[in-house]
């Protein structure tokens, strides 16, 4: 009976809640702490690449060279900016979507930015993309609004 009571005291909603809470929050960082090693040496990988390229005069940026690179650079901005909203979340303990809608729509102007030659033939794709835009966009306008209007009240 004594062993009933405190097993129920352990599971107690608050006690359950609490130690979820605190796994969800560990997890965070590791997770956090991962992807901040992830970032830091891709960008030390990019700028070794890319100053061995510079120091050869064979930068071939003209040749698909300049795409890539801005490719891995705006990857590792989506990279920091899921890193920004990992820690918002360690923070505010609240999964911040204006920066989700800030990530994605980073991450669309990435995808449009590298499409290889040849692809604005393909009608759909570049309708495809111009709705996910325009409706990221909205999302991103009505959340700031809701936002702003909640305190202005």
């Amino acid at each position: 009976m004594v062993f009933a009571i405190q097993n129920m005291k352990l599971l107690s909603d608050d006690r359950f809640l609490r130690g979820i809470h605190s796994y969800e929050r560990q997890l965070a960082k590791l997770l956090a702490l991962l992807l901040a090693i992830v970032i830091g040496f891709a960008v030390f990988e990019l700028v070794v690449e890319s100053g061995i390229k510079i120091a050869q005069f064979q930068p071939d940026w003209f040749d698909g060279g300049l795409i890539k690179l801005l490719d891995r650079l705006l990857l590792i901005f989506i990279a920091l900016e899921v890193l920004q909203n990992v820690t918002a979340y360690l923070r505010d303990q609240v999964v911040q979507i204006e920066l989700v809608l800030l990530t994605a729509m980073t991450a669309v102007a990435r995808k449009v930015i590298v499409l290889p030659p040849g692809t604005e033939s393909k009608p759909q794709l570049m309708a495809g993309f111009g709705v996910i835009v325009v409706g990221l966009a909205a999302a991103y306008w009505l959340v700031k609004r809701a936002r702003h209007d909640q305190h202005s009240a």
